[in-house]
């Protein structure tokens, strides 16, 4: 069974959006269940509370989410950092905090065998929604109306036995503006890396995973569990490497019955 395990020497994920219907949940389940870690940070957006607010869907497959994280702190002795997100921004007021091996923070500096790495969800250089945030909420909104579309796009796919598509990953990528977006946000993070001395920077919030040189900084985006599925893993030789869930999926498989019948969602009413 152990060799059936994934051994690296850290995990970066981000962008789960716990609450909401368009969490891969069974998925990142199944990967954090197949990996060991000494390290495992979680990088903004774990949980959605903008969603959960509004009208929320939690299901027991969420809680059991927590529960394999508490399970990596307290069995396997990992370390575990969770920052905050755009989305989970409740938790600006109480940070930085920390219990024993977790850690809750503003962004954190990971050492690592390759050097310093600048850890931060990313939202950061949002100025315009920081100081306008029912301009952030109405962005929200478009996209969750454009993942609603998604949804329903699959469901049609799967009725003709074709494989899922992401029809917003593949309007975003002809966007012109969302390309210059992307551009411009990993030009200054990759900018604030090289202002704080590190060698490179791992990021979430764009949900755009990336492994690649800007300049001399290292740019790391560990993408989403919405859409991409995919993480960042960094190996006990420092090595660096995008893991993308398709291609996890091939060494260890999904269970059949991966939706169990007791997972059906709970709705929270918004306050």
């Amino acid at each position: 069974m152990d060799k059936q395990l994934l051994h690296v020497r850290t995990v970066i994920i981000s962008d789960v959006h716990l609450g909401t219907p368009d969490c891969k949940i069974e998925e990142v389940n199944h990967f954090l269940r197949h990996v060991r870690c000494t390290k495992l940070i979680l990088n903004g957006d774990i949980i959605d509370g903008w969603q959960l607010r509004r009208a929320g869907q939690w299901t027991k497959a969420h809680t059991r989410f927590i529960r394999i994280v508490l399970k990596k702190l307290e069995k396997r002795d990992t370390e575990v950092i969770y920052l905050r997100g755009n989305h989970d921004d409740v938790l600006t007021a109480f940070l930085p905090l920390a219990f024993e091996k977790l850690a809750i923070v503003e962004d954190h500096i990971h050492e690592g065998p390759r050097g310093r790495y600048l850890v931060l969800h990313g939202d950061v250089f949002d100025t315009i929604t920081r100081n306008f945030v029912f301009l952030a909420h109405l962005g929200d909104w478009g996209y969750r109306a454009l993942l609603g579309l998604n949804r329903a796009y699959n469901a049609w796919r799967r009725w003709r036995g074709l494989e899922y598509w992401s029809l917003s990953k593949a309007i975003k990528a002809r966007v012109k503006s969302a390309v210059s977006h992307i551009s411009n946000f990993e030009d200054h993070i990759a900018q604030l890396a090289r202002d704080r001395g590190c060698a490179g920077v791992m990021c979430g919030h764009i949900h755009t995973p990336a492994d690649k040189m800007l300049g001399d900084i290292h740019y790391l985006n560990s993408g989403d569990w919405v859409e991409s599925l995919t993480a960042i893993v960094e190996h006990h030789d420092g090595r660096y490497e995008l893991v993308n869930f398709e291609q996890f999926r091939q060494w260890h498989p999904l269970p059949s019955a991966a939706v169990q019948a007791e997972d059906h969602p709970v709705e929270l009413a918004g306050t």
